[in-house]
């Protein structure tokens, strides 16, 4: 799917909380991103060792000629050993002119990006559109409350990471916008922001069904910890960067969602070598009553899944009856 939307050059990827894909059409919209992210490398050591001048322009001329190349295609090792998080000086350069939008990417390989010249991958009517800084934060907080609904300025802020809490504050005071109060999953209130139209929105909404969901850990509803604790109660991290021993649930465990509540936690890891995908723990949060109901359904959502990643089979290597949260 992803490599079509590629080759189509429906989508770009570029940095919101993290490597993520946009829509192409965002593009006019994400120019300040380019430059902003550029001034914060700029002002951290995290880049100190990227290649000079000459370096970088040999990199895009090897890339103008001999098109799209990965950070393999380069050389620039240090002699002796190499701290975890290091990263050579092509590396650190690759990455910069990615971030600063002067090379883009074109496609992936088993997850290694390969980089190519932006006027090879982004459609020339929308590569040269010119707006302004403030044309470019409306369109961005707006596209943010759109697919929040309501939110606070820090949660509209941290949805693309690419404005400040002060320019969304400054959209706010320009913007027509409702305060509405929300209560918590702890029955806290909360002031938000929301469109005047937001009656008409919740009035329009699907109804939710009881399918089961395994949601990624990075999915829009659920990488904000935060706004995700207070509105829905499900207290969630993910651990992979936490040493093992510290780890409360698993190195990557994703939540299950049922209808408009987080029922629970999976790990499921899949090897795609050997087309199977392995369930080896599988929790319910408190008050949820696992049925044969949700068997079934959970049973069904790990059938997608696997047809998804592209494996055939599917092993317990725990029980369907799950444990309570630890």
């Amino acid at each position: 799917m992803f490599d079509t939307l590629y080759t189509n050059r429906d989508i770009f990827e570029h940095f919101t909380h993290d490597a993520s894909v946009l829509p192409m059409e965002f593009l006019p919209m994400w120019k300040r991103q380019f430059l902003r992210k550029t001034q914060q490398i700029e002002r951290s050591n995290w880049f100190n060792g990227r290649l000079d001048a000459v370096g970088v322009a040999e990199i895009i001329d090897q890339i103008r000629t001999h098109g799209a190349l990965s950070t393999h295609s380069f050389q620039s090792e240090q002699p002796g050993p190499r701290a975890m998080w290091d990263r050579p000086a092509h590396k650190q350069t690759l990455d910069y002119l990615w971030y600063a939008g002067q090379l883009a990417t074109c496609y992936r390989k088993n997850f290694v990006k390969y980089y190519n010249l932006p006027e090879r991958v982004f459609p020339d009517h929308l590569d040269k559109q010119v707006h302004s800084n403030d044309a470019q934060i409306d369109f961005l907080c707006t596209t943010a409350l759109e697919r929040l609904g309501i939110a606070t300025p820090k949660e509209i802020q941290h949805f693309w990471d690419a404005m400040t809490v002060g320019e969304v504050k400054s959209w706010i005071e320009r913007t027509d916008l409702n305060i509405v109060t929300v209560q918590a999953a702890d029955g806290s209130l909360t002031d938000g922001y929301t469109f005047p139209d937001i009656e008409e929105r919740l009035n329009h909404l699907p109804a939710a069904n009881t399918r089961i969901r395994i949601i990624n850990p990075f999915d829009p509803a659920t990488r904000d910890r935060i706004r995700l604790k207070r509105l829905f109660g499900f207290d969630y991290k993910i651990e992979m960067f936490v040493p093992a021993a510290k780890r409360k649930w698993g190195y990557y465990v994703y939540p299950i969602l049922q209808g408009h509540r987080f029922i629970g936690r999976i790990e499921v890891k899949a090897e795609r070598a050997k087309s199977k995908m392995t369930i080896h723990n599988l929790w319910c949060e408190d008050r949820v009553k696992w049925t044969p109901s949700r068997v079934s359904k959970l049973d069904a959502e790990l059938d997608r899944l696997g047809r998804f990643v592209g494996v055939k089979a599917i092993n317990w290597n725990c029980s369907k009856q799950p444990n309570h949260q630890a």
